[in-house]
């Protein structure tokens, strides 16, 4: 018998050997009785492909793009007749380009209005080169709050490296239009730690942000999925990454710079302008996602469609579901997702910890072991992650959460309907 791994072992320690994590193809999951939930689009069109970006996307086409509207809005028709006239808080628009489908966002976005009660934000993420001044109009007649802007650098040799299209100098009449439309915030998102990058460049991409009146940063490492084409180009390049400690001193510097300019850390990437509205992607933890390859997460139940456009069209015209596999998720697996992105988001509440994990005797030893390891300090209502614990949440999301996706992702690009994936 093969001993687990060291993975494997810390999972089966935090959540037990009962918490099977395992995608079992589901064509017609059974859905919890729900009141509310947050809602995620997932457009997959681009103009053109950034080697760097691993989720799932294509080249813009017009035909297939009608077609994919269409069988997005019989997926929300589908659903409206699963769950009825729930709740809906805020919604979530990425890619691919969601502004690449700019015309279509409204109508979309008006459907999930008639089929459902909405009253929380409108958040989506686009790219300078489709932040004309067309462009910024529409999207607040759509009613979108919160804008992010995939920026990446302000210096022209990171952005050829990376394989964006977009160069330096439109950047600036781009974020000003931006803030000058009226969104609630402007969040612009920035990388780091790219092949040959100093920490002074990175610094200066950061201040030029700040400078140019960027109401939130949000500042990511490049993360190279083996299946994504990043990972080979590099390769080829035979271009290397910073090592650890040139990353840590990064990530240090760039938190030290953000609070000295009157910014506050709201994720372990993020870093925003008190009294501004906080965007955000992924820190949502009941929520349905509409369109290939994206996610649904609620209750009991963790599930994808189909990554296949093609496939996922063609389901949603038959008034089929495009789900394509799903896992159960256990109390204590709940428990644990719940806690990952309270760390993500730098803030655990006393009383939400209390009330999950009373009676575990294994994360309460962690609690006090992480508090004087200093990776976590007590703010009267909240367990705070410092700058070391952030730092370190963020390669234990590159060992696992990344991971995992990798295994889940790469599968479902392959394959329309896999049958088992066990993680």
């Amino acid at each position: 018998m093969r001993a687990p791994s060291p993975t494997r072992a810390i999972r089966d320690f935090l959540v037990g050997e009962q918490g099977k994590f395992v995608f079992e193809r589901r064509r017609d999951p059974r859905l919890p009785e729900i009141s509310s939930a947050d809602v995620y689009i997932h457009i997959p069109f681009c103009r053109s492909l950034c080697p760097y970006c691993p989720y799932n996307r294509v080249i813009f086409d017009t035909g297939q793009a009608s077609d994919y509207v269409q069988a997005m809005h019989r997926e929300i028709d589908r659903y409206h007749d699963l769950v009825g006239d729930i709740e809906i808080g805020s919604i979530y628009i990425g890619g691919g380009t969601p502004t690449t489908l700019i015309d279509e966002l409204g109508p979309l976005l008006e459907h999930l209005r008639k089929r459902f009660t909405h009253g929380g934000v409108i958040a989506v993420e686009t790219t300078p080169d489709d932040l004309g001044k067309t462009n910024t109009k529409k999207l607040r007649e759509a009613g979108v709050d919160l804008l992010s802007i995939g920026v990446q650098s302000f210096d022209d040799r990171y952005l050829s490296l990376i394989g964006r299209s977009h160069r330096r100098n439109i950047l600036s009449d781009v974020i000003a239009r931006s803030l000058a439309a009226g969104f609630d915030t402007v969040n612009l998102d920035l990388m780091f730690a790219l092949p040959g990058q100093t920490t002074e460049e990175v610094l200066a991409d950061l201040d030029t942000a700040f400078d140019l009146g960027a109401e939130q940063v949000t500042l990511y490492p490049l993360f190279t999925f083996p299946y994504s084409p990043v990972g080979r180009h590099l390769r080829l390049e035979n271009v290397n990454f910073p090592r650890l400690g040139t990353r840590r001193r990064m990530y240090r510097a760039i938190r030290e710079d953000a609070l000295a300019h009157g910014f506050e850390c709201v994720s372990v990437w993020g870093f925003k302008k008190s009294g501004t509205a906080r965007f955000s992607s992924v820190t949502r933890d009941d929520y349905i996602g509409f369109g290939a390859g994206a996610a649904t997460c609620l209750p009991g139940i963790f599930c994808f469609n189909t990554f296949s456009i093609p496939e996922y069209i063609k389901q949603c015209f038959e008034n089929a579901s495009p789900v394509s596999l799903q896992m159960q998720i256990s109390d204590a697996m709940a428990k644990f997702y719940w806690l990952y992105w309270r760390l993500y988001e730098t803030r655990i509440p006393k009383d939400g910890f209390a009330r999950r994990f009373s009676q575990d005797t294994r994360l309460r030893w962690l609690l006090w072991l992480a508090l004087r390891l200093h990776f976590l300090a007590e703010a009267a209502n909240h367990y705070v992650l410092t700058e070391r614990g952030a730092f370190w949440i963020h390669l234990m999301q590159n060992h696992y959460v990344l991971n995992y996706i990798d295994r889940v992702w790469s599968r479902s690009m392959r394959e329309a309907w896999p049958r088992r994936i066990e993680l």
